[in-house]
């Protein structure tokens, strides 16, 4: 007999609304298929659409019913540890956000190339671009970015070419 899910506090809607807020790709897929479990779906199915095994689906059923949502997060894994510490993440978060000074960085806003060489003048720490990008996304800075504004434009020239420019 299959090993049954013994938390009753989320429903089969209230696990997918759970996947939806989710961050983690890994987590909604496994609340998902939680989910499908909820509803009657075979294990076999329910894993199969998320991507696993029956086996390891009976895994995530265990760890859900010892730890909640909380526990369908990955464990850290052992190995090499991070190359910049908290205070330094910190450090270059604040930095990003502020955003380059055309004066002392000499880039009007900040690619992963500038930043790598900004990581390695003030971390003596060398990292690559990708991964430069990969500390990007875990501090939950996303690849979008207004367009760069020149340190010499003219808003009031701006403006003005505005209003009296004929509409197309």
């Amino acid at each position: 007999m299959a090993l049954a899910i013994t938390r009753t506090e989320l429903s089969a809607a209230a696990l997918r609304g759970a996947a939806r807020r989710a961050k983690d790709s890994d987590q909604a897929r496994r609340l998902l298929a939680l989910a499908l479990v909820l509803e009657g779906a075979t294990r076999t199915a329910a894993a199969r659409s998320a991507g696993m095994d029956r086996q390891t689906l009976r895994d995530w059923v265990i760890r859900y019913n010892a730890e909640g949502v909380d526990g369908l997060h990955d464990r850290p894994r052992s190995g090499r540890p991070a190359q910049l510490d908290a205070t330094q993440l910190a450090e270059l978060a604040r930095l990003v956000e502020d955003g380059p000074d055309v004066a002392v960085h000499g880039v009007v806003r900040w690619r992963c190339i500038d930043l790598q060489g900004e990581i390695r003048a003030r971390f003596d720490v060398a990292v690559s671009e990708r991964h430069v990008g990969r500390i990007l996304k875990q501090l939950e800075f996303t690849r979008l970015s207004v367009r760069p504004r020149h340190p010499q434009a003219d808003e009031a020239a701006q403006q003005t070419f505005k209003k009296t420019s004929p509409p197309w």
